[in-house]
């Protein structure tokens, strides 16, 4: 199994950035949680997989924000590997924070979703096209302006 260090830096610094939205915070607020002195520039770098992070601090940024790290490790490793080509992979709690009135339709949805799915049932969901356009008709959207808009919440 070839890893795409990149590919795999990219998607853990979107997990970050995504656990410490759901918590409501700012960089600055959640550099406030952690042990050691990190500078706001290096966490964006983190956030943005531009730059590598230690295990030790790594732990300690999921620690703040009360992660385990073995589950945002099991979050970047399912996107990495199990890709799904002709799907888009989405997190459904994104999808009910996003604002936006033309996905009322969309967050209605995901938010029955997230319902039957239960506090310990999977948040992340792949679609496929025929899904999509649909989501996109009853959003009265284009497809592809669905698909990019989804591809920026998802957990891609």
């Amino acid at each position: 199994m070839l890893i795409d260090a990149e590919d795999y830096q990219r998607i853990l610094g979107d997990e970050l950035r995504k656990l410490r939205r759901r918590r409501g915070w700012t960089r600055k607020e959640l550099n406030q949680h952690l042990q050691s002195e990190i500078s706001l520039q290096t966490l964006a770098t983190y956030e943005l997989g531009t730059r590598q992070c230690s295990v030790v601090r790594l732990v300690e940024l999921c620690v703040a924000m009360d992660e385990l790290p073995q589950d945002l490790l099991a979050k970047v490793h399912r996107r990495v590997f199990t890709e799904e080509p002709g799907r888009v992979r989405i997190d459904l709690r994104e999808v009910v924070s996003n604002a936006r009135p033309e996905l009322l339709p969309l967050r209605r949805w995901a938010e029955g979703r997230l319902r039957q799915a239960g506090e310990n049932g999977s948040a992340e969901v792949a679609l496929d096209l025929p899904a999509l356009e649909t989501m996109a008709e009853l959003c009265q959207m284009p497809t592809v302006d669905l698909i990019a808009e989804l591809r920026n919440l998802a957990p891609h």
